[in-house]
């Protein structure tokens, strides 16, 4: 009777044989495939070997491939797919568990699970999974697009008045939290259709407001100087420079480059041909004079008592201010920098008249102006000449007899500028606030070398050689009689 029963039980369970007393595998379902039953989402794995269930899996995958996913910018729209966001599956190892349903435990135990798959399937549930890495560039890419910039408030100087334009409000995607979440969304929410998440977007709030351009009445400082000497070229340089930073905002704890707003020096910038120093000598240069336009504004700065956080001076003396005042741009390694330390925004007012330039800068004064003053002394500490005193150089486009001095002899200088601070008339404190070196340099005078005869070409070249003005004079003499016999002829 009993090993009836055992082989019953052995028949209900659907494999294994009798041995004695005992049923050897009696594990309610084949060995080699998944128990009747057993679902993955949706999808009857019954009887499916291994094999065959990551191949349905793979399928159900690539089936929500096409799913469109829409990511909602505020009122804008961008539509990818499921498998542009590398979508896969996030728990690939459910096909094993699928298959060792039923199939470890005691003799009972796995009877009891085989009797309940009978009257009600089990189901395991898959998990989606995507690139966070893709998310990220298609965010970044097509999204970011959408972003609106705030439209800083800003100020008019009109008259003796400002005019106030409000600012405007942007919006900025957050890239960092909007992957988090289509990535969470995606894995944990997502049932593989359609769907639209919204990103995360963060307000971009404009800087300055009524309120803080209504303190910008004081001025803080103001600085001249003059180019009366200069040519139409060089005025047309310092001009034009001035109107590039003339109107211009600087807000508090923000810094301003003077290169970077005067550049580029080219002519399509409305900039010509004037001279600039280089190397120890005046050269022909795009944007010549744009020193006295930083050099204006530094002196500006200066009484301002803004925070200088880079000033050059030059690398030789320049005329329209004393030493240790001026403020060189030359290139990218040469410029003027300074910062709004206040407290309100400042705005910068550049204007050109009669020749002269002048940089006035507004804000609000916090200053004790009415007992405390401040002043900039420029003291010299050393001078040097340059020795030659004159340099010959030779121009092969001048006729021989042609000698001129084309630039004038630069006296050396070592200079440091104080800041003197008073208060009811009494010193307070005196403080170096930079010390300045400048170059000397020969005047250099040129020599017309060019002659039909190549041999008087080479005997200028080797008296201009000797640097001995005589000798010079002594070598060009009968050429210049020449010249001058056949002009009167």
């Amino acid at each position: 009777m009993k090993k009836k029963i055992v082989a019953a039980l052995a028949a209900v369970l659907g494999a294994g044989f009798l041995l004695g007393n005992q049923v050897v595998y009696a594990a309610g379902m084949p060995k080699d495939t998944i128990a009747d039953g057993i679902f993955i989402d949706d999808m009857d794995m019954s009887g499916m070997t291994i094999a065959e269930a990551v191949d349905a899996v793979d399928a159900y995958i690539q089936d929500r491939t096409d799913s469109q996913i829409t990511l909602n910018i505020n009122e804008n729209h961008v539509t990818v797919s499921a498998g542009d966001m590398g979508l896969s599956c996030g728990n690939s190892q459910i096909v094993e568990e699928a298959f060792e349903y039923g199939k470890e435990g005691n003799f009972v135990q796995r009877y009891k699970i085989m009797k309940d798959l009978q009257q009600e399937p089990y189901t395991f549930d898959l998990e989606f999974d995507i690139d966070a890495e893709k998310i990220r560039s298609i965010i970044e890419e097509k999204c970011t697009v959408y972003d609106v910039e705030a439209t800083d408030a800003t100020v008019t100087k009109s008259g003796s008045s400002f005019e106030i334009t409000p600012g405007v409000t942007g919006v900025k995607l957050d890239v960092d939290a909007s992957v988090e979440m289509v990535t969470e969304f995606m894995r944990s929410e997502w049932d593989g259709t359609d769907a639209s998440v919204d990103l995360v977007c963060e307000l971009d709030q404009p800087r300055g407001s009524e309120e803080d351009f209504a303190k910008v009445k004081d001025v803080l400082g103001t600085f001249t100087t003059s180019f009366s000497s200069s040519g139409a070229n060089r005025s047309k340089n310092v001009s034009n420079g001035v109107s590039k930073i003339n109107g211009t905002i600087l807000y508090p704890g923000e810094t301003l480059s003077v290169y970077e707003l005067c550049n580029p020096f080219t002519e399509a910038n409305g900039y010509a041909t004037a001279t600039a120093y280089e190397n120890g000598m005046e050269v022909d240069s795009v944007g010549g004079g744009i020193c006295q336009v930083s050099t204006t504004l530094y002196n500006a700065v200066l009484k301002a008592e803004l925070e200088v956080v880079e000033r050059y001076n030059h690398s030789m003396i320049v005329g329209y201010v004393k030493p240790s005042m001026d403020a060189a741009i030359a290139g990218t390694y040469k410029d003027l920098k300074f910062k709004n330390n206040t407290d309100a925004p400042i705005y910068i007012e550049g204007t050109v008249a009669n020749k002269t330039a002048t940089f006035t800068i507004y804000g609000h004064e916090t200053r004790d102006t009415a007992n405390r003053k401040v002043t900039y002394e420029s003291e010299v500490l050393e001078t040097t000449t340059a020795e030659p005193s004159v340099k010959y150089v030779g121009d092969n486009t001048k006729p021989i007899g042609y000698k001129a001095i084309t630039q004038k002899a630069h006296t050396g200088y070592k200079a440091q500028l104080w800041k003197i601070v008073t208060v009811n008339g009494v010193e307070e404190s005196r403080t170096v606030i930079n010390k300045s070196t400048y170059n000397a340099a020969p005047a250099y005078c040129t020599v017309g070398t060019y002659w039909a005869d190549p041999n008087a070409t080479a005997a200028v070249n080797a008296a201009i050689a000797t640097q001995d003005n005589a000798t010079i004079d002594a070598t060009i003499a009968p050429y210049a009689a020449e010249l001058a016999a056949a002009a009167q002829q």
